[in-house]
């Protein structure tokens, strides 16, 4: 069984003007297929083919050093723009409600301190990474990874992630990524937040 990258729930202008539509054409029909396709390639003929690419990722060392890396950084691929498509939606949603939004409060005093500590996550995490919100244990974190490593495989869920490669802004924004990143929260669907975190 082969993995497959999973559609847009948009079209690739959806998200303008914070996103443009040929940044959002190039990021999922070539970065993400990309990562998919190297992915299956990787895990192809051995029997970790067809597992849960997220159950792969949260134990990378059960991985033959022959398909370790590849898996970290593909399957990490896959999995992070999974998730990234996923909170993604056009016009945004509404603040964060009820138990993710008290949750919040208690993590980090406000929505206001959270954003700040998860856009300065982003915006200072050296050359090509992601940043996060996850479920760590029960509690809230944010942090950043390098590459596509992924939250999983430190034991966290991931909630919300942004992409701060190169590949996902740089068509619109150039070097400018404290402006991506503000344009990204017009874009979060709080509600997806939400029942991820129920969920974990």
């Amino acid at each position: 069984m082969s993995y497959s990258t999973p559609a847009l729930g948009f079209a690739y202008d959806a998200l303008e003007p914070h996103i443009d539509a040929r940044t959002m054409e190039i990021h999922h029909d070539k970065h993400h297929v990309g990562y998919t396709t190297k992915l299956n390639a990787a895990v192809s003929g051995t029997s970790f083919d067809g597992k849960d690419p997220a159950a792969l990722l949260a134990d990378l060392k059960a991985l033959p050093d022959s398909i370790r890396g590849a898996v970290q950084n593909n399957g990490g691929g896959h999995v992070n723009h999974a998730l990234f498509w996923e909170i993604l939606t056009p016009g945004g949603s509404p603040e964060p409600e009820g138990d993710i939004k008290s949750a919040i409060e208690s993590a980090f005093g406000g929505i206001a301190g959270f954003k700040k500590l998860f856009s300065d996550s982003a915006a200072t995490r050296f050359g090509s990474g992601w940043a996060w919100l996850v479920s760590s244990s029960g509690k809230l974190k944010v942090y950043s990874t390098a590459n596509q490593d992924s939250p999983l495989s430190q034991g966290d869920i991931p909630l919300l992630g942004l992409d701060v490669w190169e590949h996902a802004y740089y068509l619109n924004y150039q070097n400018r990524r404290p402006d991506y990143i503000a344009a990204f929260w017009n874009l979060v669907n709080w509600d997806i937040v939400a029942s991820k975190f129920k969920n974990a």
